[in-house]
């Protein structure tokens, strides 16, 4: 068994700070690690994580309980030393050498190693396999590590952080991110990989990305050497390096059904003569390979040594992605998380039959074709943003030369390592294989989460009292189904796809738009992440959760710049995740994120999200309306102004600026996002001014000269209406909160009442059944029935029969937030 990670939240004013834990499981106490995730404003825990040691999961019902602090003495898992770091969950001993290019010297269970000289491999081709004839060389990198932190060294949880890059003689690619995760009483060591694209899709094609290290076999004789592979549907394939079924001549029972077990055998001296006499003869298998090129196959081959030709073994749809190799006194079990979902895949075995063998975890696999990274087109004469933008009226592509590139974007990968005792059973093989691709985790209730008031209260359960709401929940569901089964029945799956919906479909070819400009890739656009996040939070349902999760870990690595010019915003939908020229903060909001760091803890999303804090400088020098306003800012590096809408942009910026705030309790952030939030309240018209400047330094807006209306339907669903909703009850700034709610409650409303407000009525507006959440919202902060019963004719009017990602994503987050906020108002 593995740890677990998992976050609780607390009403607010209701644990303090300095409180101690206990976890109940039934009536059984566990022991608990704690710590903080978020405060809520007055000093109180808003959020805390929580780890437990490698004990089965509680199933049914378990409780966390604040507590008086404990001040009991506590031994952490890592003792370090000048040279090493020796970590010991009880179960696992691994051993980290500093000033080293190894993720881990050795692994160990029981004092006997199972693996060690863990290190990072990369293969690089440098010419286009496209040509027919052409000569293409590999150069091959190591992970070259330049930094080494212990991010946590608890009695329960552990983690190590390394940095670097690939290097091979002459330059360094791909920098890297490799999180080591340990628990007490666990086997396994989890292991978090990221790596960022830093090279020239143009030359550079990556042919092997993965992590390499050696098993030794302490002599053992080959036929007492075993390699297994988690098959499909807990199939098994388990074969000896020697094998000694089949053979023209019987060894006995004794031997025979061993080796099929896995367990040792007899004797040599117990074979009959004329087996023994010729072992040598019995050819030894050191290689083998699993390779998973595509989502629906998979093959494994073996082969006796390099220079012979390969055996197929065995064929199969979808691979578990977890193997084992050793002996009846140990090895090491190993997989890759989602393995046929980010297809090319490959596990490799090699050398098997020497001293030492070698496991690679291919997380692009070598035996596929090159990683392809070039834009898909050659810009069909788009020399100026005039012909752009006319390539955007038919395509809804925003295409410019040079801003297709994949230059800083990244992916997170994970794997497990396991040290085990002997060889398992296949069945216990299997169970492993389950842990690693769903790794058991424990979260709160619906009912719990709702009651807490995270997230700005705009979820509430499930609610079927009422035809009409029944209906709602129906389409709620249906909705959430429909996309879960098109990610398998389009197979939206693959190392930089997966995670990832389509934006719209094609009703004449019946297919989803993968190769029309702006209309593929989806890319979080109208929130999709948050709606399915939402969604979780009011069912509880796990399939919502791991949906949700591939969104997390896909939109905010691959959908983002985070190294380069564009670093570090997101980029608008698109053929490819990177490939529009609108470079943007309501991609790459940390809004987007904040749902699964607090429910996991995630040290990863939790860099992600740290990463954003000061994005808004990038809007200096990447000017988002540079094509359609010739009086845009041109580049204004220097300065500490930038021009920042009050929607999609300040929406981005106060999710980052509240999130660092709430999690570090930094006086220097909550007063720029207080600023920034006074100084919209201020404008001539609050949110209906549109945009001004901002001063980076303190957070303030100032205020706009001309006295303009300006107002967009994409104002408000990238995540700005729920960062709102948390502001207006966060913060003690009834201007701001007036100047939100007039927003929520003017989007919508007449033309009349707009003007008698403004001094002018809107123009005409879409994504009016999306924002009937906002005047929802307004009418429970003011107790407006009668407001609360116009949302609901406002979503009502908004009903569509065609099928598009940004409908439902507005669609289902209006639902759920029309129900939290105005519910009781919903008349049959």
């Amino acid at each position: 068994m593995r740890g677990t990670t998992w976050g609780v939240p607390w009403p607010k004013g209701s644990v303090k700070a300095t409180s101690g834990f206990r976890f109940l499981a039934g009536n059984s106490e566990q022991a608990v690690q704690t710590w903080p995730l978020a405060y809520w404003p007055d000093g109180s825990l808003k959020w805390t994580a929580h780890a437990l040691a490698a004990t089965e999961i509680p199933k049914g019902n378990w409780t966390i309980q604040p507590i008086k602090p404990q001040n009991r003495p506590v031994k952490p898992l890592i003792e370090e030393n000048g040279t090493h770091l020796k970590i010991d969950t009880g179960k696992l001993q691994c051993l980290i050498r500093k000033n080293e290019n190894t993720l881990f010297e050795t692994l160990a269970t029981g004092g006997n190693i199972t693996a060690g000289s863990a290190r990072l491999v990369l293969l690089v081709q440098r010419q286009d396999s496209d040509l027919e004839e052409t000569n293409t060389s590999i150069n091959r990198f190591e992970g070259k590590i330049n930094k080494l932190t212990i991010e946590q060294n608890g009695p329960i949880r552990a983690v190590v952080k390394v940095e670097g890059s690939h290097a091979d003689a002459g330059r360094q690619l791909l920098p890297f991110t490799v999180r080591l995760y340990f628990y007490a009483g666990s086997e396994a060591v989890r292991i978090m990989h990221t790596v960022i694209y830093d090279a020239d899709e143009n030359k550079d094609f990556i042919r092997g990305l993965g992590v390499r290290f050696e098993v030794p076999f302490q002599q053992q004789e080959l036929h007492n050497r075993h390699i297994r592979f988690a098959g499909e549907n807990d199939g098994i394939f388990a074969e000896a390096v020697r094998g000694l079924t089949g053979l023209r001549r019987d060894p006995g029972k004794a031997f025979t059904e061993a080796q099929i077990a896995g367990q040792a055998t007899p004797a040599n001296d117990k074979l009959p003569e004329n087996v023994s006499k010729r072992l040598q003869y019995i050819p030894a298998f050191g290689n083998y390979t699993l390779f998973q090129p595509t989502p629906d196959a998979f093959e494994i081959q073996k082969q006796t040594t390099a220079s012979h030709g390969w055996l197929q073994s065995a064929y199969g749809k979808r691979s578990a992605g977890t193997g084992y190799v050793g002996t009846p006194a140990g090895g090491a079990a190993f997989g890759i998380r989602n393995f046929w979902q980010s297809h090319p895949a490959q596990l490799d075995v090699r050398n098997a039959d020497k001293d030492h063998g070698e496991v690679t975890l291919w997380l692009w696999a070598p035996r596929a074709q090159p990683m392809d990274l070039r834009f898909y087109h050659d810009g069909m004469g788009q020399d100026t943003h005039a012909k752009q933008l006319e390539g955007l009226e038919i395509t809804y592509e925003d295409y410019e030369p040079g801003f297709g590139r994949p230059y800083g974007v990244a992916r997170t990968s994970e794997i497990q390592l396991w040290a085990l005792p002997a060889t398992p059973a296949n069945a216990a093989l299997a169970e492993i294989a389950r842990q690693i691709q769903s790794p058991p985790l424990l979260l709160p209730t619906p009912a719990y989460l709702a009651s807490t008031g995270v997230f700005g209260g705009a979820f509430s359960l499930p609610d079927r009292a009422t035809p009409k709401k029944e209906k709602i929940e129906k389409q709620l569901d249906s909705y959430f189904d429909y996309y879960k089964n098109e990610v398998e029945a389009r197979h939206w799956y693959g190392f930089w796809n997966y995670g990832d919906f389509m934006h719209s479909y094609d009703t004449d070819r019946h297919v989803w738009k993968y190769d029309v400009g702006g209309f593929a890739w989806d890319n979080s656009e109208l929130s999709t992440d948050i709606w399915l996040w939402y969604y979780f939070l009011r069912t509880g349902r796990a399939d919502a959760f791991r949906l949700a999760e591939a969104m997390t870990r896909h939109t905010g690595e691959v959908d983002v710049h985070h190294i380069g010019p564009f670093a570090p915003l997101g980029s608008r939908h698109n053929v490819m995740h990177w490939g529009c020229s609108a470079k943007q903060l309501r991609i790459s909001t940390a809004t987007n994120r904040r749902f699964y760091y607090y429910l996991t803890g995630d040290e990863r999303v939790g860099e992600l999200m740290r990463e954003q804090i000061n994005a808004v400088q990038t809007l200096q020098t990447v000017v988002p309306v540079r094509k359609v306003n010739a009086a845009a800012p041109k580049n204004t590096e220097n300065s500490d102004l930038a021009t920042v809408s009050f929607g999609t942009d300040w929406g981005a910026v106060a999710g980052a600026w509240l999130t660092e705030w709430e999690r570090t309790q930094d006086n220097a952030i909550r007063d720029k996002l207080l600023n920034s939030m006074r100084t919209i309240a201020a404008q001539p018209h609050g949110f209906f001014t549109g945009s001004s400047l901002l001063n980076l330094k303190t957070g303030a807006f100032q205020p706009e000269p001309t006295g303009k209306i300006s107002v967009s339907h994409l104002s408000a669903v990238f995540g700005l209406a729920e960062v709102c909703y948390e502001l207006s009850y966060l913060v003690e700034d009834k201007a701001f909160r007036q100047a939100w709610l007039d927003y929520c409650r003017l989007y919508n409303a007449t033309p009349d009442a707009q003007k008698q407000a403004l001094g002018e009525s809107l123009k005409k507006l879409s994504l009016q059944q999306g924002h009937a959440r906002l005047t929802a919202f307004a009418a429970r902060a003011t107790g407006d029935k009668v407001l609360g019963q116009r949302a609901w004719q406002e979503f009502f009017r908004g009903e569509s029969t065609q099928i598009s990602t940004n409908g439902v994503a507005q669609w289902s987050l209006a639902a759920m937030q029309c129900l939290a906020f105005a519910g009781d108002q919903l008349n049959d």
